[in-house]
């Protein structure tokens, strides 16, 4: 529509320019000028009613994006929608700055039809971590379910996978040490974490008990890694931190309590 009125109005211009001046058949000349005015008032007209029309779609754009509250929650408005598929879930900091994240009840995520909703996680981290998003091409593919990452110290990632993925008579509430032994776990897991056979890259296995959920966690180097995992409901829980050489040396102490931290609520 405003292509055509545009068009419209040039043609107006156009036939005033092809007339400015006329005679009235007697020798005398006659400025047309005027009379071209009222081209130019319809074209006047013209821009009046688009002005209109604009202003009239900005108020139901204010409107449809909450506007009409103020800037501020237009922005927010926005804002949200655009981070719709992350839900916040990080506690305030404690006297040392360390937040808590636990996994909110409402975030989206699953394998499809007849999968029970995840259980929730929970972990700490320092100051200055912050969740980032997750892509389907990184290591892991769409089973991560959650990244965290501070530019100067390192990243996590969470992998949360169907437990009918290693064996098909877990039920519905796995547990660990019915999958395999921390070696066997490991071996059939770790290469999803960092890519590639973690035969001779394991440092140390440990086992450990929390409120009656068992717990493996692995040290690898290299790369640079502690991985903990878990069982609960009918899924695999692998909890990786990471960093490169020199992050791992200045920060090892906050990575492995970032790593001791994780729990299956």
């Amino acid at each position: 529509m405003g292509t055509t009125t545009l068009l419209g109005c040039c043609s107006f211009s156009w036939r005033c320019n092809q007339k400015i001046i006329a005679s009235d058949g007697h020798g005398n000349w006659i400025s047309r000028t005027r009379a071209c005015c009222s081209d130019e008032n319809i074209y006047d007209g013209v821009l009046k009613r688009r002005t209109a029309l604009v202003s009239g779609v900005s108020l139901i754009s204010s409107a449809v994006l909450g506007f009409s509250g103020g800037a501020g929650q237009g922005l927010a408005a926005v804002k949200q929608g655009l981070l719709a598929g992350r839900v916040p879930g990080l506690s305030e900091p404690d006297e040392q700055g360390w937040r808590t994240y636990r996994r909110p009840d409402e975030k989206s995520g699953g394998h499809g039809v007849g999968w029970s909703p995840i259980i929730p996680y929970s972990f700490s981290v320092p100051p200055q971590w912050e969740e980032v998003p997750v892509s389907i091409a990184d290591l892991g593919g769409t089973e991560i379910d959650l990244r965290f990452a501070n530019s100067k110290q390192g990243r996590l990632f969470v992998i949360v996978a169907p437990v009918l993925r290693f064996a098909d008579n877990l039920g519905d509430d796995a547990k660990l040490e019915l999958i395999g032994p921390p070696d066997k776990v490991i071996s059939a897991f770790g290469p999803e974490v960092i890519g590639e056979n973690v035969e001779g890259k394991v440092l140390s296995m440990d086992v450990a008990q929390h409120s009656g959920r068992t717990y493996y966690q692995f040290e690898l180097e290299p790369p640079h890694v502690i991985i903990t995992a878990t069982a609960a409901g009918n899924r695999l829980y692998l909890f990786s931190v990471t960093a490169n050489g020199l992050q791992w040396k200045r920060n090892y102490k906050d990575l492995k309590k970032i790593a001791d931290s994780f729990r299956v609520v």
